[in-house]
């Protein structure tokens, strides 16, 4: 049986990593950390749960401890982009456990967050930089961060990243870096456009995969109800949370106000829940994800932005209140239970304007999903964007993380320009605050 010993990493992470309670490497860290070591790009396809974290971790943190050299003004030496906050967070502690005791730092900068006070931490120049694409854009904006030192570039859940129309950004950031420089892209599905990505950043990149492209954790029991419409779906989630009131259950909307009122209805309930989306601030984000980890709230409300930023091996169940309008992000929110080896089960609710993404979720799970109960209803179809109805909405709302989780989606654009102006002459319209992105 492999050991983390047995994989080349030094002594201290090897002790950092047994202290965090870990013995055995995962059969994606076999495979990518010896690569990383070997001064490889990597391309590593991996569902979640399996410890992508550590597998471009360890080995990116052995290869820094052999640099002693001075940190330079605002300087960075390896940086790890990811698509949310809650993401980046995770990541982030992951690395700081294991560099422990060494003389690393690992610093973070998200949306939502006082840029002044990220400025004054970036200033003394750092090692490792765990960041969302759109607040690293604002402060190399400013002149409060040079990248040229940094000859480490991490992508994670890289497939969100380009769903979220992040490409704008790694556009400018990758141009920015050092080289010669090492990047590795980690990702559990694989959509047409990673071969683009992974063509324009890496090169020669060792292909590591453990499981197929959009294959959920061997230990997720699937299955579906069928609901006419939303009351019928709230019944029949407060049905089955209540079967076992000790449970942490993570409960998906697609939208941010379909994530609030539902936690409120079922705070009256009688329920311990806590929700967090895109309207959410940072410290309200972060207060409900303690409160869920603690167990001191039994259930998590959430859009997409949590999909991929939570890491509670005590998750026993996820619930799709709203199936996804992106087929791969099922695959992302069931991936959130049967965590570090535990069982879990993933049930979703499905309405008539539903069925079509159903359809796209099996397609990409190539499974069929068993049907737990309900009929059939008959196929509804789906509202234009904007116009809400059925599930929740369009993607709009669905919380993707978006310029809130660090510079998605904006109201302006993509790349932040203005809209056009007003070439059709039609009268103008009283100007709307923009909309928060989840």
């Amino acid at each position: 049986m492999t050991k983390f010993a047995d994989l080349g990493l030094d002594p201290k992470l090897v002790s950092a990593v047994t202290d965090a309670g870990y013995e055995t490497p995962t059969p994606i860290q076999i495979q990518a950390i010896p690569l990383v070591l070997e001064g490889r790009d990597v391309m590593g396809l991996a569902q979640t749960g399996t410890g992508k974290t550590a597998a471009f971790g360890l080995p990116l943190i052995h290869q820094l401890l052999g640099n002693h050299d001075k940190r330079q003004s605002k300087s960075v030496k390896a940086l790890v982009l990811a698509p949310t906050r809650e993401l980046v967070n995770q990541i982030a502690d992951n690395l700081r456990a294991y560099v422990q005791g060494t003389h690393l730092k690992v610093r973070t900068v998200v949306g939502g967050m006082s840029i002044n006070k990220q400025i004054s931490m970036l200033a003394p120049g750092i090692d490792i930089l765990v960041a969302t694409p759109g607040r690293l854009i604002d402060l190399m904006d400013r002149g409060a961060i040079r990248l040229d030192t940094a000859t480490f570039l991490v992508l994670d859940e890289a497939d969100q990243m380009l769903d979220m129309g992040f490409i704008h950004a790694l556009r400018k950031i990758a141009p920015a870096l050092g080289e010669p420089r090492q990047t590795m892209l980690f990702s559990a599905t694989m959509p047409k456009l990673m071969a683009e990505l992974s063509k324009a950043y890496l090169t020669d990149p060792a292909r590591v995969q453990v499981s197929p492209p959009g294959k959920a954790a061997d230990k997720v029991t699937q299955g579906l109800y069928y609901c006419p419409d939303r009351n019928a779906k709230i019944n029949k989630l407060i049905d089955l949370l209540g079967h076992d009131e000790d449970a942490l259950s993570l409960v998906f909307s697609r939208t941010k106000h379909g994530a609030e009122k539902l936690m409120k209805h079922l705070v009256t309930k009688g329920f311990k829940a806590v929700s967090i989306h895109g309207n959410k601030s940072q410290g309200q984000r972060d207060r409900a994800l303690a409160a869920f980890r603690a167990g001191e709230a039994r259930i998590l409300v959430a859009t997409d932005v949590a999909a991929r930023g939570i890491d509670i091996p005590g998750v026993s169940h996820v619930y799709n209140f709203d199936l996804p309008e992106v087929a791969d992000n099922y695959v992302h929110r069931i991936g959130r239970t049967a965590r570090a080896g535990a069982d879990g089960d993933a049930i979703s609710f499905v309405s008539g304007v539903e069925l079509g993404l159903l359809r796209d979720i099996e397609k990409v799970m190539k499974i069929e999903i068993p049907v737990l109960g309900g009929k059939r209803p008959a196929e509804e179809k789906r509202p234009q964007r904007g116009q809400g109805g059925g599930g929740g909405g369009g993607r709009r709302g669905g919380g993707g993380g978006g310029a809130a989780a660090g510079g998605g989606r904006r109201p302006r654009g993509a790349q932040g320009q203005k809209p056009a102006g007003n070439p059709g002459g039609a009268p103008k319209q009283r100007r709307r605050r923009p909309r928060k992105s989840a």
